[in-house]
């Protein structure tokens, strides 16, 4: 007995140190990936597939029930092709499950996703799917012989839009909707302070306009005048990340490089906090992770500049459809939607976003196949037009954009009906307008955590200045040695293709973990052949 578990003890301790090994391995310096996709001659009728979508609506049922619609249609198209929906409602819990399936190539075929978070997919072996191939495939790719409905063809699709679906120099999503930041304006505070809301905002439009928001009333120092509450936060933004960004590319400065280079630590970038810092200390300025959802605020009268997404206008105004905040404390006044205030009105720049859909790849090219047949269906009119009437989205295709179901929804901004809410609709069309002066930022791994390092810097000042704290040179020092730590920033090398650099030694802690397995696994070895030498030992001795 005490053989066999010795024996077993040795073999379970070297298929741990086996294991480990080629985990840590594996971890660190990328394992053997799937082979990649190569198109099948033909989609195979004859066999059944199941294909997996995550999809992200805001716990928007409308949202969901388009999506359910589309699936039911695509299968009907495609009788043996069976969707699985999963529902999240944010992009960052979407992203997480991404990559915690990748090791174990249980990932979606179909994914709601952004550039960013690709660019971190990609860093494993043929996870997603290259779509250059499939888009101009002539008999699957967009407007391809053999599709089963109307698909949109490649020049259809905003090149913009398609354009910012590239990653380390190949397009790996389709654009899905797309969005852009809003200046949402409590017109009726603005002009009751005497000042005229103009087309073109700036921000010094924006700073003096919310500095005298915070004037109080003579008779009860508690009390703004402008809204008579005891609550006013005149300039809320919801994301500094892009804040910060588009503040950066207004002036000019460096954020980062195609080559993945950090260039977010400049003197532009001080000057920006520094401002901030003025009007979060007079609390003129704050932010949604500091004090809550702009839109709130703003609907009670409390803000008079919230700034959002396109895709938040059904919650923003006196009168938004989905509205948070309880009927008693909703104030009427009139809202007008402008794009996002700029240094230089004559050149204006706003950042471009929105989902896109990426396709994962798997063993079997016809999943594959038929995951991209989805995908494709997920632009189509029939799609894109009922979900871009949800929120202050646009289509992403010029043929749902010029199909006259959607400029008669673009006409109806007056009808009374949540469907119609002028907001929204306004918000959409300041986007049309304006999608010739939207952006994107360079995208790599570890692009994500720049975009995170940006809004950092924003919110450490914002509460540094509601403690009193001083935001001078010595305090922006200790900031960036701060935020690069905590992101890691020193840790993103990159090559131009958007990939790891080199990928290094192994972590101090794997190391040590290989080397604690590899002792003991020796010492187990050393005590089993001992063991063995004193039993023959003993039997010589006994002369058997």
């Amino acid at each position: 007995m005490k053989k066999l578990f010795r024996t077993v003890a040795v073999f379970i301790a070297a298929v741990m140190l086996l294991g480990c090994l080629a985990s840590l391995l594996a971890g660190c310096h990328g394992g053997r990936g799937l082979d990649a996709f190569v198109m099948p001659e033909a989609f195979d009728d004859s066999k059944n597939y199941e294909i997996v979508f995550w999809a992200k609506n805001d716990t928007n049922i409308t949202q969901r029930r388009i999506y359910e619609s589309a699936i039911a249609s695509f299968e009907a198209l495609y009788p043996n092709v069976t969707v699985k929906m999963k529902s999240y409602t944010d992009y960052g819990t979407i992203y997480n499950d991404v990559i915690t399936n990748i090791s174990t190539q249980t990932t979606p075929n179909v994914c709601i996703t952004y550039p960013d978070h690709i660019a971190t997919y990609i860093t494993g072996e043929n996870v997603v799917v290259p779509l250059e191939g499939l888009i101009s495939d002539p008999r699957y790719g967009l407007g391809g012989s053999e599709v089963r409905f109307e698909s949109v063809k490649k020049e259809e699709v905003v090149p913009k839009f398609l354009d910012e679906c590239d990653v380390a120099g190949q397009c790996y999503a389709l654009p899905f909707m797309r969005s852009t930041e809003a200046l949402y304006i409590n017109k009726t505070y603005v002009e009751a302070m005497g000042y005229t809301v103009p087309e073109k905002v700036t921000w010094d439009f924006i700073w003096e306009v919310s500095e005298k928001a915070m004037e109080k009333t003579p008779d009860d120092p508690e009390v703004f005048k402008v809204n008579g509450q005891k609550i006013m936060i005149p300039f809320i933004y919801k994301s500094t990340d892009n804040m910060m960004i588009t503040m950066l590319k207004q002036k000019n400065a460096g954020y980062s490089d195609d080559d993945g280079n950090i260039l977010i630590f400049n003197d532009t970038t001080r000057e920006i906090l520094k401002e901030i810092a003025v009007h979060a200390g007079t609390r003129a300025f704050s932010t949604f992770k500091v004090s809550s959802y702009p839109g709130n605020y703003f609907n009670a009268g409390r803000c008079i500049f919230a700034i959002d997404s396109t895709a938040g206008a059904t919650w923003i105004g006196s009168h938004a459809p989905l509205s948070e905040i309880h009927e008693s404390e909703l104030v009427e006044f009139e809202t007008v939607v402008r794009p996002l205030p700029q240094f230089d009105t004559e050149n204006p720049k706003m950042i471009s976003q929105g989902p896109s859909v990426c396709v994962f790849n798997k063993k079997d090219p016809g999943e594959v196949l038929a995951s991209w047949l989805f995908a494709q269906f997920l632009i189509t009119n029939d799609v894109q037009i009922p979900y871009s009437e949800t929120e202050g989205y646009v289509p992403v295709t010029e043929k749902a954009q010029k199909d006259p179901a959607y400029l008669k929804y673009l006409e109806s901004r007056d009808e009374l009906s949540k469907d119609f809410y002028s907001v929204k609709i306004d918000a959409s069309k300041m986007l049309l307008d304006n999608i010739g002066n939207s952006f994107i930022t360079p995208v790599f791994n570890g692009s994500t955590s720049l975009r995170d390092t940006a809004g950092e810097l924003i919110e450490s000042v914002v509460k540094s200045r509601r403690k009193n704290e001083t935001v001078d040179d010595e305090y922006l020092d200790k900031l960036e040695v701060t935020v690069t730590k905590l992101y890691r920033l020193d840790q993103i090398s990159m090559s131009p293709s958007g990939r790891r650099a080199e990928l290094g030694p192994l972590p101090a802690g794997s190391l040590v973990l290989l080397i604690v397995l590899a002792c003991v696994w020796l010492l187990l070895g050393a005590y089993f052949i001992t063991d063995k030498v004193i039993e023959r030992r003993k039997k010589l001795q006994s002369g058997t």
